[in-house]
């Protein structure tokens, strides 16, 4: 599980602990603290409305789409039982429609959690069912029952209800939903999740609601937070200025197909180092809120899905060679479309096309090639599939694969449309191919485009999204939209971390990040305009982000005092001078989680659609599920994934595979996964248990190889002198959201002066000025607004910098009279200076002590140490330890000898709170600093630093 999911769990843990065992201590804690907030606030502010005994039967989850919400349902499940005394009557879970109903029924299955569809002859739960979850929609429920159909009167649901909501302000109006729910959770408790509350409360435009939400939402998730904690794709929106021509409508589609060309070309080109990533196939989609593809504004007959087919035929049949001068302009950024900048819409993109190609008539035909399976062109023919309701395939004509499909509600009302239309467009029937919907996430799939509509929002699960044009978007749909755009940026991610690259340590392939974006479009301006609307009330930045360079400055005075560091000799090289054998370490395990990539896979060979994260336990492989893996394919698959990371010194004998999954004195991996995985009972479950071997070892692999290089690396370095182009140089990137234009002005005026930024703190830019660092400025991790590359100092490395600047100052011309010191932030993995036993450290800062002719270099951490591992165990507490053996060897395979290495833990934990639990529970301060523990002192205290100035490398 997600960090997030824990802390909802936790507060829900927390609630129900006070709501079951001290519910009059809860009530009486919360209006207290509702009393103080209104007790600060300003003259004419509404108060907030204190709590009642009823507002504490029920919790809300206000939880981005991806980030997990049918695993917390489902252990909220658990929970609420483990608390519960009073015999429940009903267990209900109520969803907005039946595709959500079947896929929660299918989780809840997997999870061993008893559940059934709603049946009006067994409702009440009997002794033998009495945890069953009864699942129904929304739809069906009604005050009395009228009529025919499925309809449920709300007094069926009578006694003591545990019911559970999912987006249920998505199947009925709030009103009535409100009604509904406050029925049927009269008596007993209730469990609400969404990812839209805030779409949905804006469109009720209800105070009391608002404030009766304000209550119950245990924990805000929503998209700002999910997006901010780096998962999910990046999206850029292509903000047009004003409302477009039809003429400038085409140029508009061509540019995103062209977006669109440029990442399904990067996919089939990078396939091999993009695999890690878990990426799919590129998909353009354009959606709507409609379910119809025709509607009427001001009393004409209108249809976005027709302006998209007319621009696909137009661009096929190229007449008058507009397409290829069109692609000329708009790769040259001159497509004469201006956004709100006042720039062209499409300059300074298509970096990875125009590095392969250039000349507009070779983009046009790779792209009738690639895309619509046509290198002639031709017209366009829409074919409507027989028995595939709603389902009209795109093809051009003389081509035998489909290229795309329009999935709509009314295709006559379409078809008559469309041949009305008289643009050449061929309607024709197709009574022998099989759904293409269906089939759209198979990997043999020829479907690129994809145009629809509502049922596009609720209960279509793929991976593919990658470029979106929005349709006929009204303003009562911001709960539909907002889910529509979270299906979009979701991400399996590297190693299945639902992050994308950016947010994560290391290096990465050049052009990942283009198939990491989702792109944002819209036929008609006042579309994205309202689309904006809604992902700006949900605290999502939509106008993008302005990046500035900044330069620093090294001080290439100190940089000549002859300060050294770590370093390889020249011409040394692992690769080249070491090869080793794949084998067991346990300094390489590693953790895998598949309990996502379970749910995706099933989803497909069951024809359920979800977009939740399953609940997955520690799981071992037994050894009888080891005997169905092909062993001959992963022995080639890892051979094929050693070449493709260039290890090529690395030997991977054909048993070794298998051995290292039998391992168990320790074991190398940690798998969460669902208990399927580990033992399948279906050729599906077979294959997913075949890729999670893969999984497993293809990350063992490669940690292996990194643990393996950097004790090499470590065995072998030299001391050398410190230079300019040491990769701890880095230029800064600073990146602010667009909308700040005052703050990026003010940044901007800032850089261009040239000077305040290098000489001293400023507001504008946070940073800290010491004098003795080796270059300017450090910036610090303050603003939220501003984001930098490298990132800026954490609080508690900016604190001992402030610490170390004041001690430096006080200490001139006392302690520290004969000696000179310098300050080097360390930067991470690939960059910085790494040491590697066990597990990879980079401490945060390299302090250099000078005198004379020697030179003491201390590795300074400044961290707090709450999650620390005991000291025996941890190869960061422990690094002064390995440093004096290090620093002789450094010494005895190079010139200089009178280098001494240290190490210093800083900690921002206090010593009071670390003494209980560090250790044998009773160090004193003189026991964690012989252990070169260090504790921060009072604001402005900053004595402790003397134990490390006079600390000696014995």
């Amino acid at each position: 599980m997600k960090y997030f999911q824990y802390l909802a769990l936790l507060y829900t843990e927390i609630f129900l602990d006070w709501r079951f065992n001290r519910p009059g201590e809860l009530l009486r804690r919360l209006n207290a603290f509702v009393l103080a907030r209104n007790t600060s606030k300003a003259p004419g502010e509404p108060p907030d409305v204190p709590f009642t005994r009823d507002d504490l039967n029920k919790v809300a989850f206000w939880m981005a789409t991806g980030s997990g919400k049918t695993l917390i349902m489902q252990l909220n499940y658990h929970q609420f039982l483990h608390y519960n005394r009073e015999p429940l009557d009903n267990i209900l879970l109520i969803t907005p429609n039946e595709g959500l109903t079947e896929q929660h029924m299918e989780e809840m299955a997997a999870s061993n959690i008893p559940c059934k569809r709603f049946s009006l002859e067994e409702s009440g739960l009997s002794l033998t069912d009495r945890h069953t979850v009864r699942v129904i929609e929304i739809t069906k429920l009604v005050e009395e029952k009228r009529g025919v159909g499925v309809r449920v009167p709300i007094e069926c649901f009578q006694g003591n209800n545990l019911i559970f909501v999912d987006e249920g302000h998505k199947g009925t109006g709030g009103q009535a939903w409100r009604k509904f729910r406050d029925a049927l959770g009269e008596t007993g408790f209730t469990f609400e999740y969404s990812a839209t509350f805030g779409q949905a409360l804006t469109a009720a435009r209800d105070d009391e609601l608002t404030a009766e939400y304000g209550k119950s939402i245990v924990f805000d998730y929503s998209y700002r937070y999910f997006y901010g904690d780096g998962y999910g794709k990046d999206f850029q929106i292509l903000n047009l200025r004003e409302e477009i021509s039809e003429e400038d409508t085409d140029t508009l589609l061509l540019g995103n197909l062209l977006c669109f060309y440029e990442q399904q070309r990067c996919f089939l080109e990078q396939e091999e180092a993009l695999r890690p990533y878990n990426l799919e196939k590129p998909l353009w989609v354009f959606v709507g809120s409609s379910v119809n593809a025709v509607y009427s504004e001001n009393k004409q007959k209108r249809s976005d899905v027709l302006t998209v087919a007319r621009f696909l035929h137009r661009f096929l049949t190229n007449r008058d060679g507009w397409a290829v001068r069109t692609i000329e302009k708009i790769v040259q950024g001159q497509s004469g479309l201006i956004d709100q900048d006042g720039k062209d819409l499409f300059a300074g993109r298509f970096a990875y096309l125009r590095g392969l190609v250039t000349d507009p008539q070779a983009i046009y035909q790779d792209v009738l090639a690639k895309v619509f399976f046509a290198p002639a062109g031709g017209a366009l023919h829409i074919c409507d599939l027989r028995g595939q309701e709603g389902e009209l395939g795109l093809k051009v004509g003389g081509s035998g694969d489909y290229f795309g499909l329009i999935y709509i509600g009314d295709t006559s009302e379409f078809k008559k449309l469309v041949r009305q239309d008289d643009s050449g467009i061929v309607v024709e029937d197709d009574a022998i191919s099989d759904s293409l919907f269906a089939s759209i996430n198979d990997s043999n799939t020829t479907i690129n485009i994809l145009i629809g509509a509502k049922k596009f929002i609720e209960g279509w699960n793929s991976w593919r999204v990658s470029n979106m044009g929005l349709l006929n978007i009204g303003r009562s749909e911001g709960s539909q939209i907002i889910q529509l755009f979270g299906r979009g940026v979701r991400l399996r991610g590297r190693d299945f971390s639902l992050k994308r690259s950016s947010a994560l340590d290391g290096e990465h392939p050049q052009h990942l990040r283009l198939l990491e974006t989702l792109n944002i479009f819209a036929v008609r301006a006042n579309y994205m305009a309202q689309f904006r609307e809604y992902l700006e009330r949900e605290g999502v930045e939509t106008e993008g982000h302005v990046e500035i360079p900044l330069a620093i400055r090294p001080n290439r005075d100190f940089l000549a005092k002859g300060l050294v560091v770590p370093e390889l000799p020249a011409g040394r090289s692992f690769t080249n001078e070491c090869q080793i054998l794949l084998a067991p370490d346990p300094a390489a395990r590693v953790t895998v989680d598949m309990s996502l990539k379970v749910e995706a896979i099933r989803s497909q060979a069951d024809g359920v659609v979800t977009a939740s994260i399953r609940a997955g336990q520690e799981r071992v492989i037994p050894r009888e599920s080891l005997d169905l893996v092909d062993w001959q394919t992963v022995y080639l698959e890892l051979l094929k994934f050693k070449e493709q990371k260039r290890f090529s010194n690395l030997v991977l004998r054909p048993e070794t595979p298998r051995r290292l999954l039998e391992a168990d004195e320790p074991r190398l991996y940690r798998l969460i996964a669902d208990e399927t995985v580990v033992r399948p009972r279906s050729c599906e479950q077979v294959a997913l248990l075949q890729e999670t071997v893969l999984s497993i070892l293809r990350k063992y692999l490669e940690k292996y190889y990194r643990v393996c290089q950097e004790r090499w690396e470590s065995r072998n370095m030299v001391y050398g002198l410190l230079r300019e182009n040491h990769p701890n140089f880095q230029d800064y990137t600073v990146k602010i959201p667009r909308s700040e234009r005052q703050l990026i002005a003010a940044v901007k005026q800032l850089i261009d002066e040239g000077q305040r930024i290098y000489e001293q703190e400023t507001s504008e830019l946070p940073n800290i000025h010491f004098d003795r660092h080796l270059y300017q400025p450090l910036l610090l991790d303050r603003d939220v607004r501003i984001k930098t590359t490298p990132p800026g100092l954490k609080e508690s490395e900016r604190r001992f910098v402030q610490d170390l600047r004041e001690y430096v100052r006080r200490e001139a011309a006392g302690k520290l009279a004969s000696k000179e010191i310098f300050l080097l932030r360390n930067l991470t993995r690939g960059k910085g200076i790494g040491f590697f036993e066990n597990e990879g450290f980079f401490p945060d800062l390299i302090l250099w002590i000078k005198e004379g002719g020697s030179q003491r270099i201390v590795f300074v951490e400044p961290h707090g140490m709450v999650y620390e591992k005991a000291y025996w165990t941890s190869d960061k507490t422990r690094l002064h330890e390995r440093l004096r053996k290090l620093s002789q060897d450094w010494a005895a395979r190079g010139e200089l000898k009178n280098v001494t290495l240290d190490a210093f833990i800083i900690s921002a934990t206090p010593y009071d709170t670390l003494r209980e639990y560090y250790g044998d529970g009773n160090w004193t301060r003189e026991e964690f600093a012989r252990k070169h523990i260090l504790f921060f002192g009072n604001l402005g205290e900053v004595d402790y630093l003397d134990l490390l100035f006079t600390e000696t490398s014995a």
